[in-house]
């Protein structure tokens, strides 16, 4: 099927334009801080002052750490050569591991200096975090960037910088992994079980989910023209997300083997 007409443009004020994907990151974190606050009532042990606290810790950690996570991940020797760049996000260019990293970072200063336990906040964080991954890949798709690899499938899009061959919508197959399905899984965790009891459940089932859903989102993804596969067909996507999935196994079962916190 052909792709889509939908200009990547939302709208614009005079010289100023305003993208979907921009959007994307702006309702993201709003959804997240909407969400968070009614989620704190399955948190007996964080209130909504100490979310509303965190909103600007969390937008720094999502854009600095997104941007400098593309920055060294993905093209390191470009940004080397010419630094002032790297400050030039409105031509694009952030990854969700880099995001990832500097919003750990962020709720680990923000923890220390608010005398939280760790686990016990980022198992809330973690929650809300999959509105943003799934509005940030419909953003994908709506700038027909990231596509998939070459299909036959009746589904398949033709993207304007794909070639004349369809591809697998992979931005859609995203969203729906890392967006809907895993905001289900935590969603039915944190509402219909005691796993917010369980410190820091949560927040490795978040890792090992995401970890798990972007491997499997990989394997029909175009890698970048720029890094090609690795060793074994890996992308550098799959590359990072292998950690992250250990990680979060070894988070979630130290969790089920310890007793219920309070």
């Amino acid at each position: 099927m052909p792709f889509p007409n939908i200009n990547p443009i939302a709208f614009q004020i005079g010289p100023l334009a305003v993208h979907w994907y921009g959007l994307a990151y702006v309702a993201g974190i709003l959804g997240w801080w909407q969400y968070s606050l009614w989620l704190t009532k399955k948190f007996p042990l964080i209130d909504r002052k100490t979310v509303d606290d965190y909103l600007g810790w969390a937008i720094i950690g999502v854009i600095v750490g997104g941007r400098l996570g593309y920055v060294f991940f993905y093209k390191p020797s470009q940004y080397m050569a010419s630094p002032l760049e790297i400050l030039q996000v409105w031509k694009g260019g952030m990854a969700f591991h880099g995001g990832l990293l500097g919003v750990i970072i962020a709720t680990g200063l923000y923890c220390w200096k608010r005398g939280i336990y760790y686990l016990n906040f980022s198992d809330l964080v973690c929650c809300g975090v999959p509105i943003g991954l799934f509005l940030g890949r419909i953003a994908n798709f709506i700038n027909g960037e990231l596509y998939g690899r070459m299909t036959d499938v009746s589904w398949g899009v033709i993207f304007p910088t794909g070639g004349p061959f369809p591809r697998h919508p992979s931005q859609l197959y995203e969203a729906f992994l890392e967006g809907i399905v895993l905001f289900v899984i935590l969603a039915y965790g944190a509402l219909f079980t005691r796993w917010p009891h369980r410190r820091g459940l949560m927040t490795g089932i978040f890792f090992a989910g995401y970890g798990m859903a972007r491997i499997i989102g990989e394997c029909f993804r175009e890698p970048d023209v720029f890094l090609g596969y690795f060793a074994g067909g890996f992308t550098m996507g799959q590359v990072l997300s292998i950690p992250v999935l250990i990680f979060g196994l070894f988070v979630a079962l130290r969790a089920l083997i310890r007793e219920e916190n309070a």
